[in-house]
């Protein structure tokens, strides 16, 4: 899968780029390939002669340790990619434990695609989530079906979440619900459905498995009256909580086509990002979704480019 962003708000994203599990940091490179090498032989995977036999052919061929160990088939790339995620306290998805292919951040952290996720995240953390005296919360909007809302929401709350900060996923798209059945959880009975409507249990909220700074707060069962479930002040109030409770704070919420949904969770998250799709979303749509919202007092995180 293909991944190309693009912000109005900020520089092109994708520039900076990370290929394969052995480009690192240029800072931390020699840690890291001393590192691999210990934590490797540590957990079992090579022994004392093997990691010499390692590190001879990495000085011959001035490449880095995991290339190194790879191409004497004496380690896996999944064996060099949990050494890299446990060198640089990096969580992810093991490989024996598959999660769905779109959530390349947490499947495939060191990809190109999630590097993407990782430049996206730095410019929302320099612009519209940068202000430290009011804290916000991202709503995800797309014009249309399909446009890939979902699928960036997930991806950039798992890129937060590698931060270390805990990170909530809000799934508020109570039309087409779909963040549960990317991260796996089954249909809850209960989720923002029924705190909204005054009839939430306990325990709605869902940390992910395998990512331990994130959670999933799903949509619950489908209601008939979504939009005045999100304009009730307890939406509200509940953004409010939510921000106090947690680092980062990202809302799915419905394509805009379903109607005013989307643009009533925007403005009472703060923050939004408008996402389109390549080939696909028409510019007077966006035109109008854009101008809709800047007669709110949400604040305009930029408008994404998906590309896949």
């Amino acid at each position: 899968m293909k991944v190309n962003f693009q912000s109005t708000a900020a520089p092109r994203v994708g520039s900076a780029r990370l290929q394969g599990v052995d480009k690192v940091d240029d800072e931390h490179a020699s840690e890291a390939q001393h590192s691999i090498g210990e934590l490797l032989r540590a957990a079992g995977h090579l022994s004392d002669a093997q990691v010499e036999q390692i590190l001879l052919h990495q000085r011959e061929h001035d490449i880095r340790f995991g290339e190194a160990a790879v191409a004497l088939k004496l380690a896996s790339h999944d064996d060099v990619v949990w050494a890299l995620a446990q060198q640089f306290h990096y969580p992810y998805v093991p490989a024996e434990r598959p999660e769905n292919p779109e959530l390349v951040v947490a499947a495939n952290p060191f990809s190109e695609e999630a590097e993407v996720f990782r430049e996206l995240r730095s410019q929302l953390m320099l612009g519209a989530l940068g202000d430290t005296e009011v804290r916000r919360a991202l709503a995800v909007l797309s014009p249309n079906v399909g446009d890939g809302k979902t699928y960036l929401a997930a991806n950039l709350a798992a890129a937060f979440s590698q931060l270390g900060g805990r990170t909530l996923l809000v799934d508020a798209d109570m039309r087409t619900p779909r963040q549960q059945e990317l991260f796996g959880v089954s249909r809850p009975l209960s989720g923002l459905s029924s705190i909204l409507s005054g009839r939430a249990e306990q325990n709605v909220i869902v940390q992910v498995p395998d990512l331990p700074s994130l959670f999933l707060l799903p949509a619950g069962a489908v209601p008939p009256n979504p939009l005045e479930l999100v304009q009730r002040p307890a939406f509200g109030l509940l953004i409010h909580e939510l921000l106090s409770k947690f680092d980062h704070v990202i809302v799915d919420t419905p394509a805009n086509t379903h109607g005013a949904d989307a643009r009533v969770i925007a403005t009472k998250c703060g923050a939004t990002l408008v996402v389109g799709r390549k080939g696909r979303s028409r510019m007077d749509v966006m035109n109008k979704l854009l101008a809709s919202l800047g007669k709110t007092p949400v604040k305009m995180a930029g408008v994404v480019m998906n590309e896949y």
